[in-house]
Order: structure tokens, then C-alpha cells, then sequence
């Protein structure tokens, strides 16, 4: 049996209006041409951004081994990367069959609509039929291939009428609605007068709308608005949009049976214009606009009720009436004039029910029911004649009974569909409600596993995936939980290549399927898997059950840490005291840095554990511009001490390495929130450290900050020691610290030496209790200024262990010469 082909969706988002509408379509070819769909979900494509490898890494899995050809919804991914990015984008997905929507990519099919003609209607409607004069517009991003042509067009409407082009005027948002009502509050505040505003899109529109309201202005009577797309919610606000309205279902149907077209080996055409009108509402005054009440070409005569040849003309009219192409309802107009003729031909009823039938389909469809009422002022205009002009009382007393049985069947529709999407994004909701709370309990993976198999089926879903990564390198994914018709199984134990998004055979069943594939994330940096559901569900359902399995991963890998730190620590509770002691240098050596390397620094260091390993740190962390050194030293001595340097050494690598620029003090003061919660909260315990963090760049400047022993720094120059006090505060003892930590900075000249080391240096006594001392430290140092670093570093060991054979406290050295740029 020849295997049906399998097709991806890339869009960036599962709810909006526009991509709902675009799923819809493609969705619909699908099913028409056989295809398995998988609908990849990400978020628009950035340039960079920690987000580019978390939620976006779905696009990266998306290839030939699960899929056979892609749409890629253009539109929705390039408001930063612009045209050429989406581009790039695509060629990573060459040799499969491709098919952009909204944006014109070179060398691949595009499915696009004239932007530039649209806004050009849209404000040809506003200068032309209202004469406005002070029309504003609202941009979309400055990235994106549409918006720019969108933008260009409004140019040419005004430059065609000789009206002066005002930057005031314009403002631009991420076709938003709250940046629609962000860019509406800037041109108003620049303080210019308008008569009229175009938007870029439905949302921005409707968002200049709410801020015109709440800035005391009524739509349309002061102002009139405008927009773009004609999404569901354009026709249900108050007041309703005037916009121009592009087929997004329309383009999503072609787009796919383009990708199907190629993959039978079918010439197709690179570039593929669909149609788009101006749809006038209540936003610019006009309300609907549907109905003509002009008289019909040939009127009917006295008694005679047949349509006859004036058919064609009625359900051209009809379709404009309900302002959507009469194959999306399957013909919807010509078979309601049939049953019209019919009930005219004496069966009672018929009309009616073929009324029901076609509110039923537009309801599935997403069409405004209310926009059937103009169906029936149109037919009760077009066939009542007055008995004065030869009309039949009788017969029009009927028709007047049949028109009021229709607008209240239509009401009863457009009620019933409202409540019943209202109805289901409440039971959404709640079901959402209860499936965050339980998978929130579970702390290990089995009561995941059998969380998801209560859950799923209750959400009302009857297939899914959920595979976690299985390697380093999230090469391969093994599944955790599976269900198939409604029913949990038992997922396979071995592996698979994630590039297959599913389990073997999840996305080719026997039957045709349509699967919704999105990234398990948590936060904009940690990915963990795949969750792959079929789809059918509300929109809102998917994101936010990626969102709550993806923090329940979380918190079971959280919740096994946690039980392994605290296996650790009970284990260590019951062995011996030598047996802890062993384990605590263990740990505290094992952190030491493997390799010491910062361009423009010579390096040296050591640490010495005492008998009672205390909780000394060091650091050396290399960046870009320079690196960083840390030194610290953890009140008290044995495994709790070990724990809080090892919280420390954690935290100040995360912290360096996401922002290796940081400032020294903000950064002290992150940690030592995170620190103080840990300790105290967590932990019971009330350890503090000491901690010195220098930040330094290749040409000599130091910043640094923090409470620690002096910083030496002996000069090439003078070969004499200066010592620079640090002024910060212990991290642990206070929860914040922020008005108390500063900057300070210090300059290396060449050949200068700089030395970092621990209070078990200058503190180690000797039999006469007397301390080793900092003067002593600088001695050594000075001695050997111009040795090696290592020489310098193993000269300070040496005359402290003459000093103190035994000492009670840990030593660490750090030291580090400095070499400028030739």
C-alpha cells in the first residue's frame, strides 16, 4: 500500500486570528488531498535571543524524515528577521517542496495577496468617499515584507491625491493590539489633528480603537478606522472593522495543494496573487454595505413568484451579503435560492431548512451569523412588490411571515454558536485549571506518566506524545507518555531520532491525521522535548499545556536533585567524621578550575585543604573581552561549608557566562539574594562567605567589588606592593545587598603582578600564635616579583608552611601577571 505523505505547517503561534484562520485552511486542503499534517509551532524567528534555541527549536526538528514537503507561514515568522531572514530560513529545509504564505521568497512557490493594492483601497475609501484629509497610520514592523509594503502603498495613496506626506501622522506597532493602542497614543500625543486612521492590521486597528475611546473620541463620528486582514474579531467588535479582507483560509488551502502539486512532480507558479476587497463596516461609518436596494433587472410579475433568470444576479448578491466566497460553505447561495424556489412553489419549509443546514456549516466555519440577516433584507426587497404596483397581498403577507421565521432562526443560530464558543473556552478553561494543579503535584516521572493518562482524554484529547530528550546533544528523544484512540499505551523503550518529532508511526497512522508538534520548554533557554497532540481543540489549549507539562518536567528534574542532594547528605551524616572530611575536599578540589587561561594573564593558583576543610573558592573564567576572577571563603569548615561554596561556584559561572559584561556589583547582588534563600530558607543554616569578584578586560582595567582580604598588586615599576581594600558586605548574612555593594576599579600596567588568596594565608599561626600576617605576604611577593607565576605562587606557599606546618584553616594562592597588548 503506498504511504500517504505526510505535510508541516511552520507557523509561529497556535492562537492568533490570523494564523487560527491560515491553520484552517490547511487543515481543510489536507483532509481534501489525503495528507497527514503536522502543524510545527514555534515563535517568530529572531535574530537572537536565548528564545531562538528554546521555544524555536521545534523548527530545527521539523525535516525529511518526518515530513514530505512544508508551508511555511511567512508572514507570521519575519517581523525581525525580515524577508531575507525567513529566506535563510527556508534554504535550511532544501531539496523539500515549500510553499511560503504572505511573503514572496525567491526560488520558492509564494502564496501572497496585494498588500500595496489593499491599503491603497483602504485609504482611497477614507480620502475618496469620506473626504478625509488628516488620515494617520499605524505600521506593522519595520522587518516585515508586508508592512513595508503596506507602508509604501499608503505613501502612493497620498502622493495620487496631492496630499503632503506627515511623519506626526505615522506610528508602528507588532500587529498587536496593544501596540496598535501604543503607536494610536503617539500620534495623538504629538498633539496633530486627524480625521481618520489606517492600520497595518485587524489588531492594531482595533487597538487604535480602545485608546481613541478611552482619549474621550467616538468611531466613527470624530474619528474613522480602518483595518487589514478581516480576522473573526473584526466583525464582532463594537464598533465593527471596516478592513480589507484577504482569503487567509483561501491562501492556506493553495498553499498546501501546492506543496502536493510538487511533490507529483506538477509545475506551479513561483508567485501566486489571490484576491482581496474592501469590506465597509460601522469603524468608517458605512456599517454593512452588502445590500443593494436597487429594483431587479426584470421584476417578477403579478403572481408569478419564480426566480427564472434573475437567479445569477441573486446569488451574486447574496454572496456579497455574507462577504465570504461561496465555496467555503459549498455553494451555499445557490442552494439556498433553490429551496427559496421551492417553498415559492408551495413546499412549506424547505426554505427554512436549508436556512438551518447552511447557519450549521457557517457556524463550523467561523462565519458571523448575523451576517445572514442581511440575506433576508436582501431577498424580502428584492421580491416584495407593493399590491399598487400589481403585487399579491397574500402573497407578500407570506413572504413577511417567512422573512420573521428566518431572522429568528438566525438569531437562534448566531445565540447558540456564540454561547457555544463562549461555553467552550469556559470548560477549557476549567479542564486547563485542574490539569495545571495536578500536574503540578507530581515529583517523579511515573506519577507524570500517570497524571498524563488521567488528564489527556479529560482535555478531550485522543492522541499524544510526550518525548523528553534522551542525550547531551538531543539527538534522539525517548517517549514518555503515549496514547492512541483515547487510551494510554505503553510507550516503546527504545529511542528515536528526534528529528522524527514522534515515536515510530505516531505521525503516519492507518488513518489520516493532523497533529499539532510543539516544543517542551521552560523559561526562554531550557528545552526538554516534543509534545505532539492531534489536533481539533481550541487554540488555547495547546500553549498553555506546553507550558504546564513543560514546568512539570521541570519540576520532577528539580524535585530528583533535590532528593539526591538530600540522599547525599544524609549518607554523609551517618558516616564518620573522616569519611565527611574526605568527601568535603573532595568536593572542594574537584571544583577547582581545570585549566587557568584569561588572555593578556600569566596564571597561577593553588588550594590547600586544611585537617577541617573550611569552604574556600576560586575562579577563573574567561570571556571575550577579558574574564573573570573570583576568591572567597565560607564561614565555618566541613560538608555545609563545602555546599555553599559549591552553591557560589554555580552561581557565579551562570551568572558570567549570561552576561559576560556584567557589572561586578549587580551581579554580587543577584547572588547573594539567591544565597540567602538558599541557606536559610532551604537549608536551615545560617553560613555567609566572604566573596570578591573582579571583572577584567585586556587592556588592564579591573572592576571589582565585594568583601574579601586586601587585592595585592605589585608593581613592574616600583617592584613594590599596594594593596587595595575591598568595601563590600558578607554574601548570606543580610537578604539584600544592593545599597551597600559598589563598583571599584583598579589599572594593570604591564609586567604588574596581581595576588588573590584566602585568610588562611595571612591568618596561619605559628607556635607562638603569632599570625604569617600581610606584610609577611608582600615580602614573599616582592622577593620574587619578577619569577615566574608559578615561582611567585609556590615562594608564598613555602614560607607559610614554614610558618604553620599545620594549619587550621584552607590555603588558596591566586596569582596572575599581566601582559599588555602588543
Amino acid at each position: 500500500m503506498k504511504k500517504r505523505r505526510t505535510i508541516a505547517l511552520v507557523m509561529d503561534y497556535v492562537r492568533g486570528e490570523y494564523q487560527s484562520a491560515l491553520r484552517i485552511g490547511v487543515e481543510r486542503a489536507a483532509e481534501a488531498h489525503d495528507v497527514n499534517l503536522v502543524i510545527a509551532v514555534g515563535e517568530t524567528l529572531s535574530a537572537h535571543g536565548p528564545s531562538e534555541a528554546a521555544q524555536n527549536s521545534i523548527y530545527r526538528l521539523v525535516s525529511a524524515e518526518a515530513v514530505d514537503g512544508i508551508v511555511v507561514a511567512s508572514a507570521t515568522l519575519c517581523n525581525f528577521v525580515g524577508a531575507e531572514g525567513v529566506q535563510r530560513f527556508c534554504l535550511d529545509y532544501a531539496p523539500m517542496p515549500l510553499c511560503s504564505i504572505g511573503i514572496p521568497l525567491e526560488g520558492i512557490p509564494s502564496i501572497v495577496v496585494d498588500n500595496g493594492l489593499g491599503i491603497e483601497m483602504a485609504a482611497g475609501h477614507l480620502l475618496d468617499d469620506h473626504a478625509c484629509r488628516r488620515v494617520a497610520y499605524i505600521g506593522g514592523p519595520v522587518n516585515n515584507g508586508e508592512a513595508r509594503i503596506r507602508a509604501d502603498a499608503f505613501r502612493k495613496a497620498l502622493a495620487a491625491r496631492a496630499i503632503p506626506y506627515d511623519e506626526r501622522l505615522v506610528a508602528s506597532g507588532q500587529f498587536t493590539i496593544e501596540t496598535g493602542r501604543t503607536a494610536m497614543a503617539e500620534i495623538l500625543d504629538r498633539g496633530v489633528e486627524i480625521d481618520a486612521v489606517v492600520a497595518a492590521n485587524d489588531n492594531m486597528a482595533l487597538g487604535a480603537i480602545e485608546l481613541l475611546k478611552a482619549r474621550g473620541l467616538h468611531v466613527p463620528r470624530d474619528i474613522l478606522v480602518c483595518g487589514f486582514d478581516d480576522v473573526g474579531v473584526a466583525r464582532y467588535a463594537k464598533p465593527s472593522l471596516t478592513t480589507v479582507r484577504q482569503p487567509i483560509k483561501r491562501l492556506g488551502e493553495i498553499a498546501l495543494e501546492t506543496v502536493v502539486r510538487m511533490l507529483d512532480g506538477e509545475p506551479v507558479p513561483e508567485r501566486n496573487m489571490q484576491q482581496i476587497e474592501l469590506t465597509r463596516r460601522e469603524s468608517c461609518g458605512c456599517a454593512y454595505q452588502a445590500i443593494a436596494m436597487r429594483p431587479l433587472t426584470n421584476p417578477p410579475r403579478v403572481g408569478a413568484m419564480s426566480l427564472g433568470g434573475r437567479r445569477d444576479e441573486l446569488e451574486r448578491a447574496l454572496e456579497q451579503a455574507v462577504g465570504i466566497p461561496a465555496a467555503s460553505l459549498d455553494g451555499w447561495a445557490g442552494g439556498l435560492l433553490s429551496a427559496l424556489e421551492e417553498e415559492l412553489d408551495g413546499h412549506d419549509g424547505c426554505f427554512l431548512h436549508v436556512l438551518e443546514r447552511v447557519l450549521d456549516t457557517a457556524g463550523r466555519e467561523g462565519v458571523f451569523l448575523d451576517l445572514f440577516q442581511g440575506v433576508v433584507t436582501l431577498l424580502r426587497a428584492r421580491l416584495r412588490r407593493p399590491v399598487e404596483e400589481g403585487g399579491d397581498a397574500a402573497v407578500n403577507e407570506a413572504l413577511e411571515q417567512l422573512w420573521h421565521a428566518c431572522r429568528v432562526l438566525i438569531g437562534s443560530a448566531s445565540v447558540r454558536v456564540e454561547g457555544r464558543q463562549r461555553l467552550d473556552v469556559e470548560v477549557a478553561s476549567i479542564d486547563l485549571s485542574w490539569s495545571g494543579r495536578w500536574f503540578s503535584t507530581c515529583l517523579s516521572l511515573p506519577l507524570f506518566q500517570r497524571m498524563l493518562a488521567s488528564e489527556m482524554p479529560r482535555l478531550h484529547f485522543t492522541r499524544a506524545a510526550v518525548s523528553l530528550y534522551d542525550d547531551a546533544q538531543r539527538a534522539t528523544m525517548k517517549t514518555l507518555f503515549l496514547m492512541e484512540d483515547g487510551h494510554a499505551v505503553t510507550p516503546p523503550t527504545e529511542g528515536f531520532p528526534s528529528r522524527t518529532l514522534a515515536p515510530p508511526g505516531f505521525l503516519s497512522p492507518s488513518e489520516r491525521t493532523s497533529v499539532v508538534v510543539m516544543p517542551l520548554t521552560f523559561g526562554e533557554t531550557e528545552y526538554f522535548g516534543v509534545m505532539a497532540l492531534n489536533s481539533g481543540m481550541n487554540e488555547m489549549v495547546y500553549d498553555a499545556l506546553r507550558l504546564q507539562i513543560g514546568s512539570a518536567v521541570k519540576t520532577v528534574a528539580l524535585h530528583r536533585e533535590m532528593v539526591r542532594q538530600v540522599e547525599l547528605r544524609e549518607r554523609l551524616e551517618q558516616e564518620s567524621e573522616r569519611q565527611e572530611t574526605a568527601l568535603a575536599a573532595r568536593l572542594q578540589t574537584t571544583l577547582v578550575p581545570e585549566q587557568l587561561h584569561i588572555e593578556g594573564l600569566e596564571l597561577s593558583a593553588a588550594m590547600t585543604p586544611a585537617a577541617e576543610v573550611g569552604g574556600d573558592y576560586y575562579d577563573v573564567i574567561a570571556t571575550p573581552e577579558g574574564g573573570w576572577l573570583g576568591i572567597g571563603d565560607v564561614a565555618g569548615h566541613g560538608l555545609a561549608a563545602g555546599l555553599v561554596m559549591l552553591m557560589i561556584q554555580s552561581m557565579v559561572s551562570a551568572l558570567t557566562s549570561r552576561d559576560p559584561g556584567a557589572s561586578p556589583s549587580e551581579l554580587l547582588a543577584a547572588l547573594n539574594k539567591a544565597l540567602y534563600k538558599n541557606v536559610r530558607g532551604r537549608l536551615k543554616r545560617d553560613e555567609h562567605a566572604t566573596l570578591l569578584l573582579l571583572r577584567y578586560e585586556r587592556g588592564g582595567r579591573v572592576t571589582f567589588a565585594g568583601a574579601h582580604d586586601d587585592i595585592i598588586v605589585c608593581s613592574a615599576r616600583t617592584r613594590r606592593c599596594v594593596c587595595i581594600p575591598s568595601s563590600g558586605v558578607w554574601i548570606g548574612v543580610l537578604p539584600v545587598i544592593d545599597e551597600v555593594t559598589r563598583d571599584a576599579q583598579f589599572v594593570l600596567e604591564d609586567g604588574d603582578v596581581l595576588v588573590l588568596y584566602s585568610d588562611g594565608v595571612t591568618e596561619a599561626r605559628n607556635a607562638h600564635r603569632e599570625q604569617f600576617g600581610l606584610e609577611r605576604l608582600c615580602t614573599a611577593i616582592e622577593a620574587a616579583q619578577t619569577a615566574p607565576v608559578e615561582a611567585i605562587r609556590d615562594r608564598i606557599l613555602r614560607e607559610v608552611e614554614g610558618w604553620c606546618p599545620s594549619p587550621d584553616d584552607d590555603i588558596t594562592v591566586v596569582v596572575a601577571r599581566y601582559r599588555a597588548p602588543a
